[in-house]
């Protein structure tokens, strides 16, 4: 005799997905409102007149980057360390709550926020002030520590955005081609950091002066060292060089090597937020850098002929911006090619 297994009715596998999916989002919006206290208590104790955390290196012209430039001096708190900071944090707050009680209404909010953090985050930032730590020179670690909340906090926010979205078909395992124009601008997000970035500083560790004065190469290893230069120089393009996972398939499924995940799924957002946060600080940092080049020569504080004596410098903040294009078109290609396909089927369960 063959026993069959009671099956499940629709509303009870409905209330354990609905229950399962409540469950994740509040979990996500607790780890949420623990970076909020987290950083609401900090900016508070500011306020009060404490400074440990606190860095004044971009405000100061002090060179101690190792004490925070002079923070303990600083008396009158900047507003958007303290109080508009706390005003951001309420906002965040609001959104926790609004995202446990109206989940299918909140993604644009949490999406803009997680965005908000991790652009105020700028990883690219900590893709050279680490490596460059790591290798011996001064850094400044209040500054290198908030980046990495901010950080983590544009993360923990894009996880409450994704549990708060309805929920779609999954994903199935396997590969799925990317389109072929992904695959081009992959080779050129590759490219650009090794030709335009590589090379140039590797040829100012070797000594060689391309595409700027002898007196700025002096300034260079006068304030490098030559482990600091080699780290600066090879994180680039190393890091370029998983813009290649977008359209391979150990992007989509993890490869065989890796223990007690081979041959399963990638998550899509494992490789999609922090390309696509890279991608739009690339294009940030570039725009910016691009805007106060051009100020400076307007204003006169820079010559074209110091432009064009040192046209490798500014070719650099090119290479910064069109990297940032090649891996955000990149990531929209790998985005359109994993997303999940909406499948329906009649309740015997047969495709229609």
């Amino acid at each position: 005799m063959t026993i069959k297994p009671c099956p499940v009715s629709p509303g009870v596998a409905g209330r354990v997905v609905d229950r399962s999916h409540g469950e994740r989002t509040t979990s996500w919006a607790v780890a949420c409102g623990v970076f909020v206290v987290a950083e609401v208590t900090l900016r508070a104790y500011w306020i009060a007149g404490g400074r440990w955390g606190y860095t004044a290196c971009d405000r100061t012209s002090l060179v101690d980057p190792t004490g925070g430039c002079g923070a303990a001096r600083v008396e009158t708190l900047p507003f958007w360390a303290g109080w508009g900071a706390v005003g951001v944090a309420a906002a965040l707050a609001v959104l926790v709550v609004c995202a446990v009680r109206f989940p299918g209404r909140s993604s644009a909010a949490g999406s803009g926020a997680a965005a908000l953090l991790l652009v105020l985050a700028f990883p690219l930032h900590l893709f050279f002030e680490i490596p460059a730590a790591l290798a011996g020179r001064p850094s400044d670690w209040r500054d290198l520590g908030a980046r990495v909340l901010l950080a983590t906090g544009g993360l923990l926010f894009t996880g409450l955005t994704n549990a708060c979205a309805p929920r779609r078909g999954a994903r199935k395992p396997g590969y799925r081609p990317v389109p072929r124009w992904t695959r081009r601008w992959a080779y050129v997000a590759v490219a650009l950091p090794v030709v335009g970035w590589a090379v140039p500083h590797g040829l100012w560790v070797l000594g060689v002066p391309f595409g700027i004065p002898q007196r700025h190469l002096a300034d260079i290893h006068r304030n490098l060292s030559t482990g600091t230069g080699v780290a600066i120089t090879l994180v680039p393009p190393l890091a370029g060089l998983l813009a290649l996972g977008l359209t391979q398939r150990w992007g989509q499924q993890f490869p065989r090597w890796v223990p007690g995940l081979r041959g399963r799924p990638v998550p899509r957002l494992l490789a999609v937020v922090p390309a696509g946060v890279v991608a739009l600080t690339l294009v940030t940092y570039g725009v910016l850098s691009v805007a106060v080049l051009v100020r400076q020569v307007r204003t006169g504080d820079l010559h074209w002929s110091d432009v064009r004596e040192g046209w490798a410098v500014s070719a650099t903040l090119l290479v910064f911006l069109c990297w940032g294009v090649a891996l955000g078109v990149t990531t929209t290609g790998y985005a359109i090619a994993t997303r999940p396909r909406q499948e329906r089927a009649t309740d015997t369960g047969l495709p229609l």
